[in-house]
């Protein structure tokens, strides 16, 4: 693991000790009241903006918000499918 990438939920003192402990890179914006700003890299957290807007659209299906699927191989499927219709709808 090189990278940690997070949200401001995640900007703690112990969780950033940690993943330096780890000789990880850390990707997480600190708060705005934090009085220590730390840097990090503003195009790997704009990749994860992204990404997660990208599952947010997804789990916008009920089958798949649900768990509708019992086998991990359908709700895989599912998923799947769901990413390509995500895709085509919003290019």
């Amino acid at each position: 693991m090189r990278v940690v990438i997070g949200d401001r939920g995640y900007d703690s003192d112990a969780i950033v000790t940690r993943v330096r402990g780890l000789r990880a890179r850390v990707v997480i914006p600190p708060v705005r009241g934090r009085t220590h700003r730390r840097r990090y890299s503003k195009a790997l957290d704009k990749g994860r903006n992204v990404v997660e807007r990208f599952w947010s659209k997804v789990k916008q299906y009920r089958r798949r918000a649900t768990r509708y699927d019992k086998l991990a191989v359908c709700d895989l499927a599912f998923v799947h499918l769901a990413s390509v219709l995500t895709v085509l709808r919003h290019p």
